[in-house]
């Protein structure tokens, strides 16, 4: 199938390119971005000399599929017209994941430029949404730290295990920020990031709204009571995120949610259930979510850790998931990359 990509100029393009260059069944034809068009690829990102595309304003070739890692806002704006065409897409920006265009005025300080479109899209998180996500033509991408939070609480509140009552400390390298997420200068960015640990997000992170419509759809609630607190680091990249949340039954122990969680993620192939607490270095390069489960048993609590990379299962890397599922290819090809280690 023939594939472009939308802003390919950005951290999540460009780890779409190298891995969709490599995928057995596609053929990159076609990569954009606003600055560098009119330039090859190599030009501007020397360690994709094999991609030698020109980079355009916009997707000029035929197409099967498009990925758009536009900024959220102009994403919408730019696939609306090609998934009218008939072609299948997937949205790494986060116009699509909400299903309420109202909430999504609300966390992103906009009016929905695409609203006609929402009823069509799919949240793309295949360890919930796989069937859906199949049949679709337009998949939501869901947010690195929603699927790194969702994917840590939600076979305890599937299974009705927590109450309604949850919390989420992340933290995240700074390349969730994006290529312009710090100042311009390089040397300004090492001396703001370096050494220093910043929470922000705390009148109401984007992600908060995706943690809770997920969570609140597990629950088959309107709503879901969802506090979470970011927080950048210094490091390249990889999310780690610590949940919590009060136990309904005091005698579920460790050995029951070890289960449970087993359970759940017995046939996933990018979600592993550890034995240890997982750390970022352990997924770095690759597409798997690592899940540590536990009981605070003095608190009453359970306490959930997960970690992933990004820019991979967090972005590139799921994008590229759900793009096989949409073409009925396995759903494993192409981003089935061990880990970078250390």
């Amino acid at each position: 199938m023939k594939a472009g990509i939308i802003n390919v100029t950005g951290y999540a393009g460009l780890e779409l390119a190298r891995l969709l260059w490599d995928h057995p069944e596609v053929e990159l034809v076609s990569v954009t971005g606003r600055s560098a068009a009119g330039k090859r690829l190599p030009e501007v990102l020397p360690h994709l000399w094999a991609i030698d595309l020109p980079v355009t304003e916009r997707v000029e070739d035929s197409v099967d599929v498009v990925f758009s890692a536009l900024p959220s806002g102009a994403s919408a704006e730019a696939l609306a017209p090609l998934v009218e065409d008939g072609v299948k897409a997937v949205d790494i920006a986060a116009d699509f994941r909400l299903h309420d265009p109202e909430t999504f005025k609300r966390a992103y300080k906009m009016d929905h430029p695409a609203p006609g479109l929402l009823d069509r899209a799919v949240y793309g998180l295949p360890e919930l949404h796989r069937e859906a996500i199949r049949e679709t033509s337009l998949v939501a991408n869901p947010g690195c730290y929603a699927e790194a939070a969702i994917l840590a609480l939600a076979p305890a509140v599937r299974e009705g295990l927590v109450a309604d009552d949850i919390i989420v400390d992340a933290k995240s390298g700074i390349s969730g920020a994006g290529r312009g997420g710090l100042a311009t200068n390089i040397m300004d960015q090492f001396a703001e990031a370096n050494e220093n640990v910043v929470a922000y997000g705390l009148d109401g992170h984007s992600h908060q709204p995706e943690i809770a419509q997920e969570l609140a759809e597990l629950r088959e609630a309107e709503s879901a009571k969802v506090t979470f607190v970011p927080h950048r680091i210094p490091m390249t990249r990889g999310i780690l995120a610590t949940c919590y949340a009060p136990l309904l039954d005091g005698t579920v122990d460790k050995r029951r949610i070890r289960e449970v969680y087993e359970e759940f993620y017995r046939d996933e192939p990018f979600v592993r259930v550890t034995d240890t607490p997982p750390q970022t270095k352990q997924t770095t390069g690759s597409n798997m979510c690592l899940v540590y489960p536990t009981v605070d048993e003095q608190a009453g609590r359970l306490v959930v850790v997960s970690c992933l990379d990004n820019l991979m299962k967090g972005a590139a890397g799921q994008a590229v998931q759900n793009m096989n599922l949409m073409f009925g290819l396995p759903e494993t090809m192409g981003p089935d990359h061990l880990p970078v280690y250390p």
